[in-house]
């Protein structure tokens, strides 16, 4: 996989329209992560009108505009934030810059849709709490590991319906793939990604409150580590966390970048719900070694007995219609933006917190 190629962060779904043409209009500002093709592409098939894009680097806008030749290259981004039929601004700028992004996004009156991890320090986090409180915008973030994934979703509307009781602790596992020579210098660098368990823990912490149904949570324990990669000494290949909810459930999760090249997609993710009365099995991207292709992969046990599911092409990706019309109706049905934030904060506190075990 060459990581710089952006549309295979692009996942692609049935349309769902929830507005006409141009009646939620958005545009992309900085194009450092190939997520931007995803949340762009969720936003598009649930009616969003894509409207200008901006980078400093022509290269990436180039690309961009081979995906979504509906967009126009803004002159700058000034041109993006000022403009008056835009509702949001999609970004997926170096982690480290997130925030200044969005916090310029809102002070120009526009909601504000960040990849994640949505910040890489506590005072970040502080600024856009009191920016969302001082301009009522909102500040969402793409936890694409369970927004843009059907068997997540399916997952959740399963645990969500009683059908495994009570869920008592969520366990789950990202590994990806490094994939080195196609990643920007950023990458590689502490303070522009943040660490590890901020980077893509994000995810994990993201999924645990929403599975659980937790609105907070305790670190009570995370390791880091970068066993096998001397030649980049400030990325952690490595991280694990324990977590405990303000009701009671447990979380643990892995993450790595140890991903083999005999793997035929980028990471082998894993979700496990367990409840009082049953469990959920989710094999997000891929059910090894066997010959189905593709994701989505749904095991459900519980008194009734075992049942598998496929999610493919099933459910969907609600999150995006619902975000237009969150922003339209100052709603939150998509996502709180307590939920957004909270599994931001409990990200920083793991990292913040976290023993090294290799160097």
């Amino acid at each position: 996989m060459n990581v710089s190629d952006g549309m295979n962060y692009a996942p692609k779904g049935k349309p769902q329209p929830v507005v006409k043409d141009r009646e939620f209009v958005f545009s992309a500002v900085r194009l450092d992560h190939g997520h931007i093709y995803g949340m762009c592409n969720g936003l598009t098939e649930a009616g969003g009108t894509l409207k200008y894009v901006y980078d400093p680097d022509k290269k990436k806008v180039a690309a961009f505009l081979k995906a979504f030749p509906q967009a126009r290259a803004a002159n700058s981004e000034e041109e993006a934030l000022n403009d008056p039929e835009t509702h949001m601004i999609a970004g997926a700028a170096v982690t480290s810059e997130r925030c200044a992004l969005g916090l310029r996004a809102m002070n120009a009156g526009k909601d504000y849709f960040t990849d994640k991890a949505p910040f890489t320090t506590l005072d970040q986090l502080a600024s856009a709490r009191d920016a969302v409180k001082r301009t009522g915008k909102k500040y969402m973030v793409y936890y694409a590991e369970r927004l843009h994934d059907e068997g997540s979703i399916l997952a959740g509307y399963i645990a969500h319906s009683g059908e495994i009781g009570k869920v008592i602790s969520v366990t789950g596992f990202g590994p990806h793939r490094l994939g080195a020579p196609g990643r920007p210098a950023w990458f590689f660098e502490r303070e522009k990604y943040g660490g590890i368990l901020c980077d893509i823990g994000s995810h994990q912490i993201e999924q645990y409150l929403f599975y659980a149904g937790e609105e907070d949570a305790v670190v009570t324990s995370s390791r880091i580590g970068n066993f096998a990669h001397p030649e980049y000494p400030e990325l952690e290949d490595f991280g694990d966390c324990c977590l405990t909810g303000k009701n009671g459930t447990a979380n643990y999760f892995r993450v790595d970048w140890f991903t083999p090249d005999g793997l035929r997609t980028w990471g082998d993710g894993r979700m496990f719900i367990q409840g009082t009365e049953g469990f959920i099995e989710v094999r997000k991207y891929v059910n090894l070694a066997s010959e189905q292709y593709g994701g989505g992969h749904v095991f459900l046990v519980n008194g009734q007995g075992e049942k598998y599911m496929n999610a493919a092409g099933v459910t969907g990706y609600p999150f995006f219609g619902q975000l237009i019309l969150d922003c339209l109706n100052r709603t939150e049905n998509a996502m709180t933006q307590e939920h957004a934030f909270k599994a931001a904060e409990l990200c920083l506190l793991a990292q913040e917190r976290a023993i090294r075990i290799a160097e």
